[in-house]
């Protein structure tokens, strides 16, 4: 077990007095990574800085330095995200420019704080930028669409500093099947392209984040793949039967292929949202009157989430908690053992649950697997040991050259 140094000075002086209650010893000594952070989506608005300390009620931002340092979190793979465009020429193209744009941001955040944040290129660079007293950006790809019909745009994202992609996300796309595409399978799984995209991940020393595709894609992935898979933020269908969780057949599968599964907070893929058009319509009404998140204004984000909250009162929507969390959790340990499972609660892209709100709140899952039983060894694996060997499992396959 590689544990860093203790930090906690650096800690209280960064994050304040309430540091050593929300991020305690026995946490602080855990090299700490969350798989999946929509963060990035945050550092294109006006006047949002990590540096600050933000709140989930104010903004709806769920990631930050400050929050970082009370939450004990060393690091994480910072998501480029696209969202799924027209598969025509103009939307591949303007796909492949927002994910590069994406990912420039990602890079103009480190640079801006040099001595906060370094970038990560490596599973052996976590460790060395802890040691170090800062935070350390992976950076990942949250759909393929950006080089789904030009796989050569691999080599240019990799370049940027990826080092997981993730093929699909919500909808079917060029390189496979989405878990909840409403119009169901498109290729039974991975597409041609989408084959091709596994061997080329592998040439690469690319690690593949299957979250998102189809039980079938990971089938086919687990027999293509010559390194193990991650599933960066995912659940359990035998806690919560939802298209987005893998079952206990899967989970077995791919523990013995040497996989990791990265428990996601998603209220939606943990208990039953009964549908409601008349709140559905008002939310539809907040977005339209002040646009695009990343074109508002600090004061239009605060109006904006003042009155989701108010509408939140006025049709309040069932929420899982950390208790649902931790079913997952340790139903996957249970299933795929110790050795394969991870965290990834897909915080500012959706994720968050009550008592499990915010990056200031990973201690409760150190708290919470120490009181199951689990030994420090056993958490630490937990918190990065498996996400990071799988990591370098990936790297260590990227051909010469």
């Amino acid at each position: 077990m590689k544990l860093r140094p203790h930090l906690l000075a650096l800690l209280l002086a960064a994050a304040g007095p309430s540091a050593h209650a929300q991020a305690p010893p026995a946490h602080e000594r855990l090299l700490t990574i969350d798989t999946h952070l929509d963060t990035p989506a945050n550092f294109a608005r006006p006047g949002w800085d990590i540096m600050q300390r933000h709140t989930v009620a104010e903004d709806g931002s769920q990631v930050d330095y400050p929050r970082m340092v009370a939450g004990g979190l060393d690091g994480g793979f910072f998501a480029v995200f696209t969202a799924q465009t027209p598969r025509t020429p103009e939307g591949r193209a303007a796909a492949r420019d927002a994910a590069l744009l994406r990912a420039s941001q990602i890079r103009e955040m480190v640079a801006a704080h040099p001595a906060q944040f370094a970038l990560a290129l490596t599973a052996d660079d976590a460790q060395a930028i802890a040691a170090s007293g800062k935070r350390f950006v992976f950076m990942s790809m949250e759909n393929g669409v950006p080089f789904g019909q030009d796989l050569t745009l691999m080599k240019t994202f990799y370049d940027l500093g990826v080092r997981i992609m993730s093929p699909i996300h919500f909808l079917n796309n060029d390189l496979g099947d989405s878990s909840t595409d409403p119009k169901g399978p498109e290729w039974n799984g991975l597409s041609p392209e989408g084959v091709r995209f596994v061997e080329q991940a592998n040439r690469m020393g690319i690690l593949i984040d299957q979250s998102h595709a189809s039980d079938l894609v990971l089938d086919q992935m687990l027999t293509l793949s010559k390194a193990p898979i991650i599933l960066t933020h995912s659940g359990c269908k035998a806690i919560y039967n939802h298209p987005r969780n893998i079952d206990d057949d899967r989970l077995r599968a791919l523990a013995k292929a040497g996989g990791v599964i990265q428990i996601n907070a998603f209220n939606a893929y943990m208990i039953d949202i009964p549908p409601n058009p008349e709140r559905d319509a008002a939310v539809r009404a907040v977005q339209q009157k002040y646009g695009p998140n990343n074109a508002r204004s600090a004061e239009q984000r605060r109006l904006s989430q003042a009155e989701m909250n108010a509408l939140n009162t006025r049709y309040p929507v069932p929420r899982a908690t950390f208790d649902d969390f931790m079913k997952h959790m340790l139903h996957a340990i249970r299933i795929a053992g110790i050795d394969h499972v991870g965290i990834g609660p897909d915080f500012d892209g959706g994720g968050g649950l009550t008592g499990l709100e915010d990056a200031a709140d990973y201690p409760k899952i150190t708290a919470a697997l120490l009181a199951a039983g689990y030994s420090t060894a056993d958490v630490q694996k937990v918190w990065s040991g498996n996400a990071l060997r799988v990591l370098a499992a990936a790297q260590a396959m990227r051909a010469p050259g």
